[in-house]
């Protein structure tokens, strides 16, 4: 019953955002009652933290499964940006700004889990990237990683990017342009230019 609960929760959260949904919503789509869900977790908060966690655990082995496959490092960014956008949901809702607004502790745990997974992915496309010839020589990789990954929370902030004038995807698919552009070598560009020409056809 709880992995029942988890799965339906994690769906309607981010559908519809942490806030406006409420135990009773869940309870109602369900068809069970309030008490069931109270018995598997004592509150909202704590339920919130498991589908966070769960869906973290979720992208966290898609990513992986990707990095597996050693792809071209500059493919290899596309792709998982390809997966992430597949699993958004509503583009009126941003699930994670929302929880940094109203679970905050919740956020900076789930920050920091994210900070550690995209550093080791990312360092690593870098250094390949460089190896390969397609990403400039001389980059200083704990910087670019350290600043994509900010790069990647900032375009998250409502403020900042308010949702009615940059979807999430345009957000995602410029932000990666943007990032490769000032790291790739000439070769690097040229397969930039090429993947990106692919997707518009």
């Amino acid at each position: 019953m709880k992995d029942k609960i988890r799965e339906k929760a994690t769906d309607m959260f981010l559908n519809y955002g942490f806030k406006s949904v409420t135990m009773d919503d869940i309870a109602n789509t369900m068809g069970i009652s309030k008490k069931t869900i109270y018995s598997e977790y004592s509150n909202k908060t704590a339920l919130v933290e498991d589908c966070v966690m769960g869906k973290f655990c979720v992208m966290s082995e898609g990513i992986n499964d990707i990095t597996e496959l050693e792809k071209n490092p500059i493919e290899e960014l596309f792709e998982i940006k390809k997966y992430i956008l597949s699993h958004l949901k509503d583009e009126k809702t941003s699930p994670q700004y929302q929880l940094m607004k109203y679970y905050p502790k919740i956020y900076s745990k789930l920050k920091g889990m994210q900070f550690e997974m995209m550093q080791d992915c990312v360092t690593s496309n870098i250094q390949r990237g460089m190896e390969l010839g397609l990403y400039r020589p001389n980059l200083d990789v704990e910087f670019i990683s350290r600043i994509y990954f900010a790069g990647m929370n900032s375009i998250k902030d409502q403020n900042m990017f308010p949702l009615d004038r940059f979807s999430p995807i345009f957000l995602m698919e410029t932000y990666l342009e943007y990032h490769l552009r000032g790291i790739v070598s000439p070769e690097g560009r040229q397969k930039l230019n090429e993947i990106i020409n692919s997707n518009q056809q």
